[in-house]
C-alpha cells in the first residue's frame, strides 16, 4: 500500500491571501479526474513544509520545548522544528540541523529519518520531515535571536518513556511530537 502523487484538473485558481512570512491561502476550482461535472471549490493553505527533530541524549531523554501557539490558544510540549524556507539548496535534513542549533543550542552526530507526513492534506500542502537525532553536543545558539513566542519558549529534558506515556494518555497533543515518538518506538529505535 502506498500514497501516490496525483493531480486533478484545476479550472481556476486564485490567491485569497499571501503574506511575507509563511501563509498563502489559495482557492482552486477543480473537477473530477475525467473532467466531468461542475467544478467545485477547494481551499489550499500553501506552506513550504517543515523539518522536525526528536533529539535524544545518551540517557534516552528527549529535548522538549514548551511553546505558546496562538491558533490553538495553548502552550504545547513540542520538539525542535522549522520551516523549509532556505530555498532549494537547503535539504530537510539541513533545516533539521539548523533548527536544532537555533532552538536548543545542540548539534547531533547521528541522524535517522523517521517518517514524512502531511499535517492536514484536506486543506494544507504542509509536509513534515521528521528525524531522530542522537549524539548530542552543546554548541550554543550562535547569533540566533529568538523573537515572539520563541523568546519565552522553555526547553527541558523529558525521559522518552514519560513522553511516550504522555502521548498515549493524550496529555501531549502536538502532532509532530506524537508522530515522532510513536514512529521511533514502532521502528524499534526507542523503547518506553
Amino acid at each position: 500500500m502506498r500514497d501516490r502523487a496525483d493531480r486533478w484538473p484545476v479550472r481556476e485558481s486564485r490567491h485569497l491571501h499571501r503574506d511575507a512570512w509563511v501563509v498563502a491561502l489559495r482557492e482552486d476550482r477543480i473537477t473530477l479526474p475525467d473532467g466531468s461535472g461542475e467544478p467545485f471549490r477547494r481551499l489550499v493553505l500553501e506552506h513550504p513544509g517543515a523539518a522536525v527533530v526528536l533529539a535524544v541524549d545518551d540517557r534516552d531523554r528527549v529535548l522538549c520545548l514548551w511553546q505558546y501557539r496562538h491558533a490553538a490558544e495553548r502552550t504545547f510540549v513540542e520538539i525542535p522544528a522549522g520551516l523549509l524556507d532556505g530555498g532549494p539548496e537547503e535539504s530537510p535534513l539541513d533545516v533539521a540541523r539548523r533548527e536544532l542549533v537555533e532552538e536548543t543550542g545542540y548539534e547531533a552526530g547521528e541522524w535517522t529519518h523517521l517518517v514524512t507526513t502531511y499535517a492536514s492534506p484536506g486543506i494544507s500542502a504542509e509536509i513534515a520531515h521528521i528525524y531522530l537525532a542522537r549524539g548530542l553536543t552543546r554548541v550554543g545558539r550562535g547569533d540566533f535571536e529568538p523573537q515572539h513566542e520563541e523568546a519565552v519558549m522553555r526547553t527541558g529534558w523529558v525521559p522518552f518513556g514519560d513522553l511516550h506515556a504522555a502521548v498515549l494518555r493524550g496529555d501531549v497533543q502536538d502532532a509532530p511530537v506524537v508522530i515522532a515518538v510513536l514512529a521511533a518506538q514502532a521502528r524499534g529505535l526507542m523503547s518506553p
